[in-house]
């Protein structure tokens, strides 16, 4: 156990298992709060899903079934491991997960596959969005494979019909699907698209209990095979609004 950890080059291995920024749909100004230029949409239908406002955080399955946790920054934890970094309690979160899936997802040599989720209550910033007391709470947002032999390679991520397979073979809670719908049906007019955020997620579906404000961050909205995604913020488009009526 552990063998594949030990050998992989931890620092390359983290750089290249980042998840990529997920840009704006109508990027804001940072000094201004002016919202940009809209996207351009992809063909077919898109996937809405709830953006989590907490810590994103990913898990790294090896062929000989030791695993790594870790956040944006760094490593976490390896399987085996005494002691693990306290970080906004990501490690006791996530360990069962990463230990369950370590013995069943059947990863190829010279492989890795890497799930990514968001940690998201507890004592993260935006905690009261979710609960009250101090709840955590995780949920799944992409599963990837990356060849480790292969220098230039790129983690592939699972289309839409694959992740949600994934999920229910291994019991992994994924983020919430809100709606699905053709692309060219997402409004391109700032106002549209803060209307229709209103009218899919008028609350969070990720509240861990009745205390929590019920205010959600906003959507991710990805075609099926992940070629495309845009994220839509409600603070982005309200403060937008705010600023059209002065």
């Amino acid at each position: 156990m552990n063998t594949l950890v030990r050998l992989a080059d931890l620092g390359r291995l983290h750089a290249r298992t980042a998840y990529p920024l997920i840009p704006s749909y109508h990027p804001p100004d940072p000094d201004t709060g002016d919202l940009g230029d809209v996207m351009t949409k992809p063909a077919g239908d898109v996937i809405a899903t709830e953006l989590l406002d907490g810590v994103t955080c990913r898990v790294v399955l090896f062929a000989d079934g030791s695993y790594l946790i870790g956040n944006p920054l760094r490593w976490l934890y390896a399987s085996g491991d005494v002691v693990g970094d306290a970080a906004h309690g990501m490690v006791t979160a996530v360990r069962p997960l990463a230990a369950k899936l370590s013995a069943a997802a059947g990863v190829e040599p010279d492989t890795v596959l890497v799930v990514y989720g968001e940690l998201f209550g507890g004592k993260t910033p935006a905690a009261a969005r979710y609960t009250g007391r101090k709840e955590v709470g995780y949920r799944t947002t992409d599963v990837a494979r990356l060849a480790l032999n292969a220098e230039d390679s790129e983690v592939t991520f699972l289309p839409e019909k694959e992740l949600l397979a994934f999920a229910s073979e291994h019991g992994s809670q994924l983020v919430p699907r809100v709606a699905r719908f053709p692309a060219r049906d997402l409004p391109t007019k700032p106002s549209g698209v803060l209307t229709l955020m209103e009218e899919l997620l008028p609350g969070s579906r990720c509240r861990l209990d009745a205390d929590a404000d019920d205010n959600p961050a906003g959507l991710i909205v990805r075609s099926p095979d992940r070629s495309w995604a845009a994220a839509l913020r409600f603070d982005d488009y309200r403060r937008a609004k705010k600023r059209k009526r002065k």
